[in-house]
């Protein structure tokens, strides 16, 4: 065997040597406890600055894709410290074989930070994405983390969201539009019914008053008649209390419109 071919075998073997990877692994430990430790400051942050929650949230995610990124290649190139000469060797060979091998990695990878620049949604928004519906929990460096409102943790590689199409409720911001659909008969009174239900709308405690509040009417058919179709628009103040802010909504005007005998369509 050629020397010269042994000479780049030989400087992998004292890149890798034992005392060199032990201390990589406990420095990368190091620095996923150090990124875990921000996080948790974090959600102190969240409890202290309630109305910033979506801020320190987008604020986190950067800094933690930059910690690691970063400190990852820092700590790689500050510990085993590979020679140049080797890395001209041996360099081509093996990104070719791990870009192959890890091409869906690498370009999640690629997607996380485009996601982080272009910003189709943020940590915090209420998103719908595949058919499944949440808020952002977390963008990672190969995924994004959604919780359902079930509670129910989603899992999806960053590269599907270049392809594929995301719709973002609240767009990085704490209130977000809410809609609620009430169906009349065609003889009910709906002045008096949009009346009620704008009273409902306005005196919810979860309201966000400081955006429009409308009642659109429409003529629509269920169960294979026609019936009057109030949809009701309105912002919840914060994106948490989506379902609580729906739920109060037609509970109230359910209970209103039974008080004031509004019809609603007879079912066959």
């Amino acid at each position: 065997m050629d020397s010269n071919d042994l000479n780049p075998l030989a400087g992998l073997a004292t890149i890798f040597q034992l005392d060199r990877l032990l201390l990589l692994v406990v420095s990368i430990v190091l620095l996923a406890l150090f990124v875990k430790t921000i996080k948790r400051f974090a959600d102190k942050l969240y409890q202290e600055f309630p109305a910033r929650r979506l801020a320190i949230s987008q604020t986190i995610t950067s800094l933690s894709f930059f910690i690691y990124i970063v400190g990852g290649t820092f700590l790689v190139y500050g510990i085993l410290n590979p020679p140049k000469e080797l890395m001209i060797a041996v360099g081509g060979s093996a990104a070719v074989a791990i870009g192959l091998s890890l091409k869906d990695l690498v370009s999640s990878v690629i997607a996380g930070f485009i996601l982080l620049f272009d910003r189709p949604f943020q940590v915090g928004d209420r998103v719908s994405f595949g058919g499944v519906y949440g808020e952002i929990k977390s963008i990672g460096l190969r995924a994004v983390r959604l919780v359902t409102l079930d509670d129910n943790e989603v899992t999806i590689p960053n590269n599907r969201f270049m392809t594929d199409v995301v719709s973002s409720g609240n767009s990085g911001a704490l209130d977000m539009m809410i809609t609620a659909n009430f169906h009349l008969a065609l003889d009910a009174d709906i002045q008096l019914a949009r009346s009620l239900l704008r009273e409902v709308l306005v005196t919810s405690r979860y309201a966000y008053l400081k955006k429009p509040v409308s009642i659109v009417v429409a003529e629509v058919e269920v169960a294979e008649r026609l019936a009057v179709q109030l949809k009701a628009k309105a912002y919840v103040i914060d994106v948490r209390f989506e379902k609580a802010f729906q739920t109060d909504v037609y509970l109230r005007a359910i209970e209103a419109f039974e008080r004031h005998g509004i019809k609603r369509p007879v079912l066959k």
